[in-house]
């Protein structure tokens, strides 16, 4: 028996639901977060606050904070060491207002005293004199201005005249959707310390510690070197420690540069809401053209529009992501669309799970199902017709090679939920009726051709002489486990046992940079970056192991002696995209993951309150590296669609949110949990590791189109708005109305 034939015998890791490493800490509590942590000399900071929506700063009177008991700076953008812009997508984000505030909540001084209380007692004292200007608070008013801060467009041939042939059936509809907050356990927060050698060290709850690294060294004009961004154990995500961590770190950097002493800045639940990123609020004008005869989709025409708030932040690469897959995963020939990112003097809105996907999902997958109904065909039907397979074109023109398991996932959550008991079952009457309702959904894997120099993947792996492994990676576990699917995959290519693998905390001075944990990049990516390194280390070990059969702390002691390498990095740059903003075409991803969701309901006719009897999340992922995660990840997404879909309604008024904590902000809660039932289906990518492609994001986005599709089946009104609140649903019951 060969070397590596003995090593496979031995194991079999991926495909596994093997426990997660980093689960014991956070059940014991022994996990520290940053506001867990505390150094000698620390100072608390709070932040002044913009109570305007739009008004010009005539004054700012910092004398009286100034002289409160234990306060020890108190600062403006005055006293900000560079040019006062928070780098992101683009430099327009100031940290601190300077001549206006333009939304609620901005920030316009900042405080560092000895307690949390007089901090905010200080920051309370600043005077800000105001000129109020009248704001622009809506998507229709921001439109109506031409104030577009990033927009893209598709314009192809034919569109014009396949809405002028009579054969085809023309069906137009608007739809609009509203804000989602992230509601993650952990608010946003930061601690930034000198260290012992003239820079920074920074630590923050953050999905992207190289981000940070690069808005602290900006703000405070250094070389990236003297910042150090470390990662602390993060208390949730889903897209909002994505860009808005900086702000909070660079506010935090700014007064420990002043003060020369360890500053933490933890925002309160209420002033999280008021001031970092939202999902963005859309409107769509969605048209089609099809074919009456045989329900081909012929032509779309499409205004897309979302609210992106008063500065740009990532709404250009979220409204990229929603202006690409502003159809759905179906074949057509030809359309029309034009995507504007609107500016309004509002809470900037940024980077949420989906990225800009279950907006359009629910226009698209709701629009569909009016077509088809139109028609008189079934809507999975419909869909068969018109669904993408290896071998057809998506809309912007990329060729499908591979991994298009669409078709699969669909006849496996179309059994789960019994659909065909339900397709021609006649509506319920009483107080109590049923329906069920499917949607389709595909999602464009990584940050794709607008990714550049992030979409590279990168690892540090050594090889102890003990046999333990140890390795590091630029991506971060935010609760998604990531290090136990790296740890299998790393496991797996060593041909190692799994609890050897060990990995080091994200900090930009001990890992290579690899690219921001998000478009549900890091299994792909950074997992093919793994697979790289770790074979490497794998033919060397082989090599010198020859026709013998050691064991694995054995073999690696007997290298060490022989003084085999046993470091090495691996270093991988995504499958090659394009996508040309002229004409709105190109192969942009480099794969899609497939998603089918499917929702069966009850609605109270009575109170208007839609109940989850059971939702099926499925999902074609390429290969499931962990069952149990991948079932986690199903069922977090359906219930975060599902809050999306029923619950969240954000209440904004002059600008300000309302119900900006969690005791007014309604989220789904354990009782409302229905039962949620996850279905994988694979179809290898050739690139992933071990065929896997990730999926982290696309249970989220089509969640909303099944739920609104079985309110439809079971009462008869077809909503083209979100949320489905009972007072919307019984309101379009009892009085005639119609949400769409």
């Amino acid at each position: 028996m060969s070397s590596s034939e003995c090593a496979i015998r031995q194991f079999d890791i991926v495909g596994d639901s093997v426990l997660r490493p980093d689960a014991p800490s956070k059940l014991t509590g022994q996990a520290r977060y940053v506001n867990d942590l505390s150094f000698p000399g620390m100072l608390h900071a709070a932040v002044t606050r913009s109570t305007m929506a739009k008004a010009k700063i005539k004054r700012i009177d910092t004398s009286r904070a100034k002289a409160m008991p234990g306060v020890h700076a108190v600062l403006t953008w005055e006293d900000v060491p560079s040019d006062n812009c928070i780098p992101l997508v683009s430099c327009d984000l100031p940290l601190l207002a300077k001549d206006q505030v333009d939304y609620y909540g901005e920030g316009i001084a900042l405080v560092a005293a000895e307690t949390v209380e007089q901090a905010q007692a200080a920051a309370r004292a600043v005077v800000v004199e105001y000129e109020e200007l009248s704001p622009v608070l809506t998507i229709e008013e921001g439109f109506a201005q031409e104030w577009f801060l990033t927009q893209f467009h598709l314009d192809e041939d034919g569109v014009d005249e396949e809405f002028a042939n009579p054969d085809n059936l023309i069906t137009e509809d608007t739809y609009i959707t509203g804000y989602q907050e992230h509601a993650y356990l952990e608010t946003n927060g930061a601690l930034v310390m000198p260290d012992n050698y003239g820079g920074y060290i920074a630590f923050s709850s953050m999905q992207c510690p190289f981000y940070v690294q690069k808005g602290v060294a900006h703000i405070l004009s250094v070389d990236y070197q003297k910042v150090r961004a470390v990662q602390t154990v993060t208390g949730g995500g889903f897209g909002g420690k994505e860009d808005a961590p900086s702000t909070p770190a660079c506010m935090a950097a700014v007064l420990c540069y002043h003060t020369q002493r360890p500053v933490k800045l933890i925002l309160s639940r209420e002033e999280d809401f008021d001031s970092m990123s939202k999902r963005h609020p859309s409107k769509v004008v969605f048209k089609s053209a099809v074919d009456r005869k045989t329900g081909l989709i012929k032509a779309v025409d499409v205004l897309h529009l979302i609210n992106c708030g008063a500065y740009l932040t990532l709404s250009s690469i979220v409204m990229w992501r929603g202006f690409l897959h502003a159809v759905g995963p179906y074949k057509v020939p030809c359309a029309r669309v034009h995507s504007y990112g609107v500016g309004t003097n509002t809470v900037p809105n940024g980077a949420f799970r989906g990225f800009g996907q279950p907006q359009v999902c629910f226009v698209d997958e709701t629009h569909w199902n009016q077509v088809a109904e139109k028609l008189r065909i079934d809507p999975l039907e419909f869909r068969r017709r018109n669904m993408l397979h290896v071998g057809d074109t998506t809309v912007n023109g990329q060729y499908l090679e591979e991994s298009v398991g669409l078709e699969q996932i669909l006849d496996k959550v179309e059994a789960e939920i019994e659909y065909d008991k339900w397709k021609d079952r006649p509506q319920d009457t009483g107080r109590y009726r049923q329906g069920v309702g499917i949607s389709l959904a595909y999602y464009g894997v990584s940050l794709g051709a607008n990714g550049g120099a992030l979409n590279n993947g990168s690892c540090n792996v050594v090889i102890a002489a003990d046999g333990s492994v140890v390795i590091g990676v630029g991506t971060v576990e935010m609760g998604q486990g990531m290090i136990t699917v790296l740890s299998q995959i790393a496991a797996e290519t060593l041909k190692c046992p799994l609890d050897r693998i060990n990995f080091i905390s994200a900090e930009t001075g001990m890992v290579p940079e690899g690219g921001p944990t998000v478009a549900s990049r890091t299994t792909m990516i950074t997992g093919r970056a793994v697979v790289e390194a770790c074979a490497n280390l794998r033919r060397r070990l082989d090599e010198f192991q020859g026709e013998r059969c050691l064991e694995w702390n054995e073999l690696v002691r007997a290298c060490w002696v022989a003084g085999v390498q046993l470091s090495e990095a691996g270093w991988v740059v995504a499958p090659k995209c394009h996508f040309d903003a002229k004409t709105g075409k190109g192969s942009s991803y480099p794969v899609y993951t497939w998603c089918a969701n499917a929702a069966k309901v009850t609605v109270d006719t009575y109170t208007g309150e839609v109940h989850l009897d059971k939702f099926v999340s499925g999902n074609e992922v390429g290969k499931v590296i962990n069952p149990s995660l991948c079932e986690g990840q199903a069922q977090g997404g359906a219930l975060q669609g599902i809050g999306y879909t029923l619950y969240e309604d954000m209440q904004i008024r002059n600008g300000r949110i309302l119900n900006n904590n969690l005791s007014t902000y309604i989220i789904p809660t354990a009782m409302d949990v229905p039962d949620i039932v996850p279905v994988f289906a694979e179809e290898p990518y050739s690139w992933g590791p071990y065929g896997a492609k990730g999926f982290g994001e696309t249970p989220m986005v089509p969640a909303a189109p099944a739920i609104s599709q079985a309110v439809y089946k079971a009462i008869g009104v077809r909503f083209t708005e979100l949320p489905l609140t009972p007072e919307k649903v019984w309101k379009a019951l009892h009085t005639g109305e119609n949400h769409g």
